[in-house]
């Protein structure tokens, strides 16, 4: 999987998908516009129906509902994870990364879009506290 860093403070859902589906920020963010999508709607860390239409527009199928996280050893080997959650006035918000197992890893790793950060393939799993996740089954064909 290739990082893609997110352009919008807010554009973590966005370049989470980006990074799943191996398009670039640019093509995600043009083809959420067109489903009435964008970096600046709350809802795209507070609700998880934006991203999902995002990834059903490009063939993906995230699983329905979500997922308490219970352990990285007990992760699908792709989903969504819901990270720094926390309320704010508006209600619940959290940033959006993505976890992967890649050539058989037992454990996986996490990409993170956060622009900040030194390394974006993370596996520092004690720092991230995941309050839950959505699978990403595998497309359809």
């Amino acid at each position: 999987m290739k990082v893609v860093i997110q352009k919008e403070r807010t554009g973590c859902a966005i370049a989470c998908v980006a990074m799943i589906t191996g398009l670039s920020y640019p093509e995600v963010k043009q083809a959420g516009a067109r489903l009435g999508i964008t970096a600046a709607d709350p809802s795209l860390w507070s609700d998880t129906r934006q991203v999902r239409r995002l990834l059903q527009y490009f063939g993906l199928r995230p699983v329905a509902g979500e997922t308490k996280f219970a352990g990285w050893d007990r992760l699908p080997d792709l989903a969504l994870l819901a990270i720094k959650w926390h309320r704010t006035s508006t209600g619940p918000a959290w940033h959006w990364v993505v976890f992967t197992r890649e050539n058989d890893e037992a454990i996986g790793c996490v990409f993170d879009p956060k622009r900040a950060l030194r390394t974006h393939r993370r596996t520092d799993f004690g720092r991230m506290k995941p309050k839950w996740f959505i699978q990403i089954a595998a497309p359809r064909h």
